[in-house]
């Protein structure tokens, strides 16, 4: 499946903001995804980053139009087309100059919806009891279950061993 690079990613950023937990710092991980121009947090920033963060979680857990739109109904979305650091036209649903906080909610409520509407299944939850990790599914089929090979493996192999033990 191709993604469009905005909402792919910003569908990604949201599953990443998600696996990140409560302790992450939300600048570091901002940073590391390549989200610019980044800014400054205050205290009030980071607690409304924080809620919406569980926000996003829910929809990882039960994707639908009802809380999509309830995302976005609460976002400060204005798009436009940006041409900015030399970088090709693409969308912004946020001024540049809103705060941090504004503009991540803009954007991976629009990168989820967008992906909502493209395919809803590719939003999902890894199916290992236990692991809460979220995950977009960018696979060629669409049948992505598990948030990583790892957890793949391990129910697998469970899987295996217990229908040798049955044997």
């Amino acid at each position: 499946m191709h993604l469009n690079p905005y909402g792919g990613s910003a569908a990604e950023l949201a599953a990443l903001l998600v696996n990140a937990g409560p302790d992450a710092d939300p600048i570091a991980l901002l940073g590391d995804f390549g989200y610019r121009p980044l800014g400054a947090l205050d205290e009030r920033q980071r607690t409304a980053l924080r809620d919406w963060i569980a926000r996003l979680d829910a929809i990882f857990t039960a994707p639908g139009i009802a809380p999509l739109n309830a995302l976005l109904a609460e976002t400060t979305s204005r798009p436009y087309i940006s041409t900015h650091d030399g970088r090709p036209p693409h969308l912004h649903y946020a001024l540049e100059d809103a705060p941090l906080d504004e503009r991540v909610k803009a954007y991976t409520a629009a990168g989820l919806a967008s992906l909502f509407c493209e395919d809803p299944g590719r939003i999902g939850r890894c199916a290992r009891p236990g692991c809460r990790l979220v995950f977009v599914d960018t696979s060629r089929n669409g049948r992505r279950r598990f948030c990583s090979t790892r957890c793949s493996t391990r129910v697998h192999v469970a899987e295996h061993r217990s229908r040798a033990a049955m044997r």
